[in-house]
């Protein structure tokens, strides 16, 4: 894939740019190296201030990165904008908390192991490398590199190929802070040369967002060459509706959920299960709400949902679709691609989906939503486990039974009990299943790039 930034509402290229070369590459990488020797001998405070600095950075920058996002990946300018705020936000999290999150531990009684004293530290390990997806092009590159830096490490950057301007503007936002020079770059690299720089002796660790294809390639990697990984990968979430809950207040959580980031995003809510004695009247408001959503340019402060990132991932999308529909499944509404410039796809509700269709098992990575009818909490809570993802969830009930068996039933890094799910930097994030591995974010993130180094003493 080429390198280059790609209008999704146009389909036009606007700016292209070349790989680095093989010596471009080991310079970067001798340079992280050369970072790390120094960052890692700063303290906390010193980290802290510069990470501040970074985030008011970002702050400052917030109108000109926000439309850069919105025309490299076609999200809404309002939620461009709060990525661009989130990501600030996520960095003074790190900058306030880091010292704590690392602050080791003693054991009260050293004797206990034949000790005069023993303790634990958190070290840093060194460079890590980040394989970053298009879909939140700052925060996602933000939510590894405010934990990596303010532990010590230093990190490289693999953007995905679409959102190269993005990549460039993180190569140098930390360094502008403060930071040592070689605290944090990008590559420009192909695919095809990640294996390269995951085997180089000087990169120690690599964490991956993206698809699950790639991380089972990238884990196959760092696991040959015995280097610690981190991955977050797709994700199929459940949106469990039982008769109890608020039934308008879902609807509107369902929509949203659905449609954050024109429905690309990991944890999107994308199968809804509906207690079958408020199925329809689910369905019917539902589909209203989604039907009714502003499809357009997102830099238009007007639209609610805005083109699919790439040409491929429109096609993929509406392949699912057309299986589904194939196979006898219902579009309440949506469900064809429309004429005309961009990788537009209409908001779309399916019913009547069943295992014999390929949305039953593989992730809608736009804006499907796939709609299932449960007679009870156990059944909802069969459907919801039957799947290979177990990224996130939601349930909504005001039934404490319920909530109880769900909430410990669910097969999921993370259960949203009336609400959909979000990403805090005070929460720890990450999966199970084929979701991924390791957890990012909250003290959990910090830690994932860290020696915990046991210090014994006679």
């Amino acid at each position: 894939m080429p390198i280059a930034s790609i209008n999704p509402t146009t389909g036009a290229t606007f700016a292209e740019f070349a790989e680095h070369d093989a010596h471009e590459v080991d310079a970067r990488i001798g340079a992280a190296q050369n970072a790390f020797h120094a960052l890692s001998g700063t303290d906390f405070a010193t980290r802290a201030r510069w990470m501040r600095s970074a985030a008011d950075l970002l702050d400052a920058d917030v109108d000109a990165v926000a439309e850069l996002i919105t025309r490299e990946m076609g999200k809404t300018l309002a939620q461009a904008r709060g990525e661009v705020h989130k990501s600030a936000k996520a960095m003074r999290f790190y900058a306030d908390n880091a010292e704590t999150f690392l602050s080791g531990s003693a054991l009260d009684d050293p004797s206990a192991v034949g000790a005069t004293a023993a303790r634990t530290v958190y070290q840093p390990l060194g460079v890590v490398l980040a394989v970053m997806p298009w879909n939140y092009p700052i925060w996602q590159v933000v939510r590894f590199a405010a934990p990596a830096l303010m532990a010590g490490n230093t990190g490289l950057l693999k953007h995905a190929s679409n959102v190269p301007q993005s990549a460039l503007y993180l190569d140098s936002l930390f360094e502008r802070g403060g930071f040592p020079a070689g605290s944090f770059g990008s590559l420009l690299i192909s695919a095809g040369e990640v294996e390269g720089v995951i085997r180089d002796r000087r990169v120690v660790a690599v964490t991956l967002t993206g698809s699950e294809p790639a991380g089972r390639s990238v884990a196959a990697i760092a696991g040959s060459e015995v280097k610690h990984v981190v991955l977050e990968l797709g994700g199929s979430d459940p949106f469990i509706v039982m008769p109890s809950a608020d039934l308008d207040a879902a609807v509107a959580a369902a929509v949203a959920s659905r449609t954050a980031n024109n429905g690309q995003a990991c944890i999107n809510a994308k199968r809804f299960i509906v207690h079958a004695d408020i199925h329809d009247a689910f369905v019917e408001k539902f589909a209203a709400a989604m039907g009714a959503l502003r499809v357009g340019d997102p830099l238009d402060e007007r639209t609610e949902v805005g083109p699919l990132a790439t040409s491929t991932g429109r096609a993929e999308l509406a392949e699912l679709v057309e299986d589904a529909l194939t196979a006898g499944a219902r579009a309440v509404t949506g469900g064809r691609s429309p004429d005309g410039d961009g990788w537009f796809y209409p908001p779309t509700v399916l019913t009547d989906v069943t295992d014999r269709m390929r949305l039953y098992r593989e992730e809608a990575f736009g804006p499907v939503a796939a709609v299932y009818h449960a007679t009870d909490a156990a059944d909802a809570l069969r459907i919801a486990n039957d799947t290979t993802f177990g990224l996130s969830s939601a349930v909504w009930t005001e039934d404490a039974a319920e909530e109880a068996l769900l909430t410990a039933g669910l097969q999921a890094g993370a259960v949203f009990i009336n609400g959909m799910s979000v990403s805090y930097p005070e929460l720890p994030f990450g999966g199970i299943k084929d979701s991924g591995v390791g957890r990012e974010l909250s003290a959990e993130g910090i830690r994932e790039f860290c020696n915990l180094k046991s210090i014994w003493k006679a």
